[in-house]
């Protein structure tokens, strides 16, 4: 739950203030009271986790290809709006191939330089980076962000929700430096939570910490978060099925201590990210 719907729902308790009133003190619409969203069909979870799961393997693949491998491996023929709205605005997933992406700033949000083009990164707190996925259950989904520490592959912090707002990503950061201190450098792609003038005024606050972006149509900048992605879903999400959100949760708080902890990297010397990160 956001702040703002933690707010609203305490408001709506309030008996001494009537609804319109309570929707004019939080500069929202009176419908957001009303409003409850549809869950997505078992056929369109279907696709979604399918898709998802291919597009580790493919990620050169965009909505049409993936239409076509539907249809032809899993007999699913659907149209190709669905499966747009499915890949972009749901998975949030961008072909490695040239075209039209979805991490794009929201029209009047700045977008950042990228920074780490040929740098040596070598120190742990030297660069973070964040990234938003998708993480499927037997019933429904919940969307995982984590900050990653480039250099020790160290998972500072993660966070499940069931949207994805600039609100969720700025609190999850200052929850983040608040234990750990401020990196040098944050990287992210161009995706709208991460140019909105929120996220963007919290991470170079104080001017301790410099903000990196992917170049417009470049998945791999953000690699070492893409890499944490592809490794927690081979190696938990899809070992297990996951009934609802709690149980999601207390899974990936055991394995997040399992990779920090326990887990070997081939690229480190010592092998275990805590061994390397100041903890």
């Amino acid at each position: 739950m956001t702040a703002l719907s933690a707010r609203l729902a305490a408001l709506t308790k309030r008996k001494d203030l009537s609804l319109s009133r309570q929707c004019e003190l939080l500069q929202v619409n009176r419908g957001r009271l009303y409003y409850r969203p549809l869950p997505e069909s078992d056929l369109n979870l279907k696709i979604l986790h399918l898709m998802d799961q291919h597009y580790l393997d493919y990620p050169d693949k965009g909505p049409r290809r993936m239409r076509q491998w539907l249809a032809r491996k899993h007999g699913i023929r659907v149209n190709l709006k669905r499966i747009n709205r499915l890949y972009y605005s749901v998975l949030q997933l961008k072909s490695l191939l040239p075209g039209p992406h979805t991490s794009k700033p929201t029209k009047g949000h700045k977008v950042f330089p990228y920074l780490l083009r040929g740098m040596q990164i070598e120190q742990p707190n030297q660069v973070w980076q964040t990234d938003i996925t998708y993480i499927g259950m037997t019933s429904g989904y919940l969307y995982l962000t984590a900050w990653i520490d480039v250099a020790t592959r160290f998972v500072l912090s993660w966070s499940l929700s069931n949207t994805m707002t600039s609100e969720w990503c700025t609190e999850l950061y200052q929850q983040t430096i608040a234990r750990w201190g401020n990196p040098q450098i944050v990287n992210t792609d161009q995706g709208s939570q991460y140019t909105s003038e929120e996220f963007a005024q919290a991470i170079i606050a104080g001017g301790k910490t410099k903000l990196s972006m992917d170049g417009k149509g470049r998945a791999t900048d953000n690699a070492f978060i893409e890499r944490l992605w592809r490794t927690v879903k081979y190696e938990h999400i899809y070992l297990n099925d996951y009934a609802d959100g709690m149980a999601l949760r207390n899974g990936l708080d055991t394995y997040f201590r399992y990779y920090n902890f326990e887990r070997d990297h081939s690229a480190l010397e010592p092998s275990l990210p805590c061994q390397h990160f100041l903890i």
